[in-house]
């Protein structure tokens, strides 16, 4: 009987990406990937610690999967180890905790524990790309892990210090990842990392990159995941022009403040910031451009906030991942002066959200009347299907005719659903 593996993933796409391969390696093999509410003989949770928020619902996740089945692995990775190793180290239930740069040998240290041979982690190799294509996935759109690691230390964040130093995979590599994916059937590929924009490999930059993948040959689309400001220039306009690559960029703002963005170390002003969105909104007026933001960072006045909000009104974003700043250990930001308080967060996090919203159903019915190009992910029992245009825009389509996961079908958008999320909603032409 085959030994079940369940998986948990909490945190960034890049995280999900890793995980999806491990569990791909774990299904070749044979073993069954059950769902991780289940009885299992392994618990995998693969962790987050960018925010309090990350670290409580790791831990929470932790203690539950520790409560399952108390004879199963426990296996914990991600960065949460390499924040609290120390900790979660002293806890009894964790059989073992996997750094980020040794996560791509899991299946060899689980495997291997089945077997009767006990290896330390600290044995196993350390390579950041030790990741196979994914074949295996609880996901229709295939992530494709193209850098890691950061070298820019923003005051706030703590990425650099749990994922190391910026480094770029090899094309060759990125290239057969994808070749792979493609003849597993998926159409749309994600290209993610920790600062996608720094890629830089054998003379070969972000764009480049992105223009080599563009001419792989197939039926497929590239989408591009969370991205810095500073990491691109012209020529990835112009790309966007190319039919594979999806007109959508989550470019990451974090505030409208000149002094805010200085305070958090970030390379890029505000003005250099809406001057990127002009220019690609001229050449591709329906663009979708969504962002994070951070409220509540410390010393940001009312001044700064309403700078903020006024950027937000300016460029119309149709989605906006609000963070409520969260004090990290080891950062620049956590020694300086005038912290605010979690009401003033609150209060400033729901302004945003509410701005959010207003957007977001207001870009989204822009499309009212026009086609998107939708790549179904899934079909409800009610015969629904549900997928993402080109946009990145969800979309509910009454199936009229044989339609299947993992395609793309040419959609008219009839409405839009009366929801906090609102889902276009469309049909295909007949």
């Amino acid at each position: 009987m085959s030994k079940k593996i369940a998986f948990k993933t909490l945190g960034c796409r890049l995280n999900l990406y890793e995980t999806d391969s491990v569990m791909s390696e774990f299904a070749r093999a044979g073993y069954e990937i059950v769902d991780f509410n289940e009885q299992a003989d392994a618990y995998v949770v693969n962790t987050c610690t960018v925010t309090n928020q990350g670290d409580h619902k790791s831990r929470q996740t932790i203690s539950q999967a520790g409560r399952r089945n108390k004879e199963a692995v426990l296996v914990v990775t991600g960065c949460m180890v390499n924040n609290h190793k120390d900790k979660l180290d002293q806890n009894d239930r964790i059989t073992y905790t996997i750094e980020n740069d040794r996560k791509g040998s899991i299946f060899h240290l689980l495997d291997s524990h089945f077997r009767g041979e006990i290896i330390h982690p600290d044995e196993l190799i350390q390579d950041r790309f030790a990741f196979g294509a994914a074949e295996t996935s609880f996901h229709s759109r295939s992530l494709i892990k193209i850098q890691d690691g950061c070298d820019n230390f923003c005051t706030f964040c703590i990425v650099p210090h749990v994922r190391g130093r910026a480094e770029s995979r090899s094309f060759e590599d990125i290239e057969k990842n994808i070749k792979e994916v493609l003849s597993y059937g998926y159409k749309e590929i994600i290209l993610t990392g920790v600062n996608i924009g720094r890629y830089e490999r054998d003379g070969l930059n972000f764009e480049g990159l992105v223009e080599k993948i563009l001419e792989i040959p197939g039926d497929f689309r590239v989408r591009i995941s969370s991205i810095e400001p500073e990491g691109f220039g012209k020529k990835l306009f112009k790309l966007f022009h190319h039919p594979k690559l999806t007109p959508h960029l989550h470019m990451c703002l974090q505030s409208g403040s000149e002094k805010i963005l200085l305070k958090m170390r970030r390379q890029y002003t505000v003005n250099a910031f809406e001057k990127m969105v002009d220019r690609i909104k001229k050449e591709i007026p329906d663009f979708n451009f969504t962002t994070d933001i951070i409220v509540g960072f410390p010393g940001e006045t009312e001044q700064d906030f309403k700078e903020t909000c006024e950027v937000v009104e300016r460029i119309g974003f149709s989605h906006i991942h609000t963070f409520k700043y969260s004090v990290r250990k080891g950062t620049r930001a956590e020694r300086l002066p005038d912290q605010l308080s979690e009401k003033i967060k609150n209060e400033r996090s729901a302004v945003i959200r509410d701005l959010a919203d207003q957007h977001k159903r207001n870009y989204r019915s822009g499309f009212i009347g026009k086609t998107q190009t939708v790549y179904i992910e899934k079909i409800d029992s009610r015969g629904f299907a549900h997928g993402y245009g080109e946009h990145y825009i969800p979309v509910r389509i009454k199936v009229a005719k044989k339609t299947h996961v993992k395609e793309f079908q040419l959609v008219h958008i009839t409405g839009i659903e009366n929801s906090n999320d609102p889902k276009l909603i469309g049909t295909i032409p007949s």
